[in-house]
């Protein structure tokens, strides 16, 4: 895959901490990458962004895009209109990640928060933009109690609108995992009807870029270039 779309369940659930640990891994394989994030709200314009957190994680030869930034943390479509600003529609996304597939190999567009939240005043969503591109979602997902319920949903939609869902990542895997977050393991990949791909730990984020990168491979699966077995790692959180 040239362009691969990185959703989630939600907000802050380590969108941004797989997408790192992706590009982590692409690179090391020596492949080019690009990140672009289309619409960044709740940030200032002189702080870093979502794509410049990943370029810190990953490493040197990663390419960061951002096409809008709106202050205020909310969806991009309301941030938009409260900063008085142009909104970005999902036909901008495709061209700016087509753009950006022409001159690497690898394209990973982080979007915000769930897979249908507005962009536009027309209702225009990540899922439209995937759609355009004929591009695979990864959705990332929580781990715990809850979870079931918002993969479920969101796998009805890519599958309502004709799209791939490419697997299921979970983005903080406890260090102490409860039985919800056990059972989950085994419960995720059913509901998704898309294979579980990868746990990346909590606080993953926060370690040492070098070591990030040294470790990446190890959460996420052979399908996005690294080495989890899923089997292992359902009965060793079963035991």
């Amino acid at each position: 895959m040239s362009v691969l779309v990185v959703s989630g369940t939600g907000t802050e659930i380590g969108k941004t901490v797989v997408t790192a640990a992706l590009a982590a891994v692409a690179r090391a394989a020596g492949r080019s990458v690009a990140v672009l994030k289309p619409a960044q709200t709740g940030v200032a314009p002189a702080e870093r962004g979502d794509a410049d957190e990943v370029v810190r994680l990953a490493g040197g030869g990663v390419t960061a895009a951002e096409l809008a930034r709106f202050p205020e943390p909310l969806a991009p479509d309301t941030a938009a209109r409260r900063a008085g600003m142009a909104p970005v529609g999902p036909a901008e996304v495709a061209d700016a990640a087509a753009k950006l597939a022409d001159e690497h190999d690898l394209v990973l567009v982080e979007g915000a928060g769930g897979l249908l939240v507005r962009y536009d005043e027309e209702g225009g969503t990540l899922a439209d933009a995937a759609r355009l591109l004929d591009a695979p979602v990864l959705v990332v997902a929580p781990a715990g109690l809850g979870t079931l319920n918002m993969v479920t949903l969101t796998a009805e939609a890519l599958r309502a609108r004709g799209l791939v869902q490419a697997g299921l990542v979970v983005g903080s895997w406890p260090d102490e995992p409860g039985l919800a977050e056990r059972c989950n393991v085994t419960d995720l990949p059913k509901v998704a009807g898309a294979p579980l791909l990868g746990a990346v730990p909590s606080g993953a984020g926060a370690l040492p870029p070098d070591v990030f990168r040294a470790r990446a491979g190890r959460w996420l699966a052979p399908a996005l270039g690294g080495i989890w077995d899923a089997d292992a790692f359902a009965a060793a959180v079963r035991s």
